[in-house]
């Protein structure tokens, strides 16, 4: 089977419509020769997404079914589950900036991705797509038989790694046609007409402070929940508990302390001559 990760940014989701072409395309030679005709295109949906994320999964998700392509939605509620542990029981790990008293600076490991996206299409995959019972040991026909495909850009390459599955090889197409961000924005806005941002949780510690700022002014009840999830990392304390103070912000300040100055670090590329800003 061809998997694809979907996270409804820019870059897995040209590679969901690159994908869609090929399928209702008539020619023997398919546009887009290193993107397969997906088995399945599987978002996760972990809860707190900016709003655009949710309107780029409804887009892609129409698209898919009227090209054809097996399109679904897992529930992963990563927001849920750490809202709910966090300061109570052991959470899943986000890499949250730390800060100590005598200044020193780190952050948390990252294990949100890891359980929440891969492992959840994984066990999807095997359980209900390959109809493996749980605990049944894997057929030695399906060992690395199946493909994972990542939204991963050109310049992202140092990213790819191979998928710590046995049940999956990941496979990197837009690495592979050296299409960088700027230009699946491109695609996506000039074949499709859709105006893309990038795509990860609304309380990601990997944000821009301009990001914050942004929610603030435009999305003002999606800004409260990311407050609360700050509030709770003040408030609480975790378990195990640990000697260092935790931040969404990688300015390790609460958001609602970040100054504009703070926020003058927005990640853009340039489209037709003007600054984009890849919603980051």
């Amino acid at each position: 089977m061809k998997i694809l990760s979907f996270g409804a940014g820019m870059q897995s989701t040209a590679l969901a419509l690159m994908s869609c072409e090929n399928a209702v395309c008539k020619k023997k030679k398919k546009p887009y020769p290193l993107v397969p005709i997906y088995d399945a295109v599987i978002f996760c949906d972990l809860g707190l997404e900016p709003p655009w994320v949710k309107e780029q999964m409804e887009f892609t998700r129409r698209s898919c079914e009227s090209a054809g392509i097996f399109f679904h939605v897992l529930d992963t509620p990563l927001y849920q589950d750490f809202t709910q542990n966090f300061g109570e029981r052991r959470a899943i790990s986000i890499p949250w900036w730390t800060l100590k008293e005598d200044g020193h600076k780190s952050r948390m490991p990252r294990n949100c991705t890891l359980d929440y996206k891969v492992n959840a299409i994984t066990k999807y995959v095997r359980w209900e797509l390959l109809g493996y019972k749980k605990g049944q040991w894997l057929k030695a026909e399906d060992v690395k038989a199946h493909e994972m495909h990542m939204g991963f850009s050109a310049e992202e390459s140092r990213r790819c790694h191979e998928n710590p599955h046995k049940l999956f090889v990941n496979k990197f197409p837009l690495v592979e046609m050296g299409l960088t961000r700027a230009d699946n924005y491109k695609y996506i806005l000039e074949v499709w007409g859709l105006d893309t941002k990038a795509s990860a949780c609304a309380f990601c510690p990997f944000h821009r402070n301009y990001f914050f700022q942004y929610i603030r002014n435009n999305e003002p009840k999606t800004y409260q929940e990311i407050v609360a999830v700050d509030h709770l990392l003040r408030d609480k304390t975790p378990k195990p508990p640990m000697d260092s103070d935790l931040f969404i912000s990688r300015s390790r300040k609460r958001i609602e302390d970040l100054t504009p100055t703070d926020c003058n670090d927005a990640e853009c590329f340039m489209y037709q001559g003007r600054s984009v800003w890849n919603g980051f």
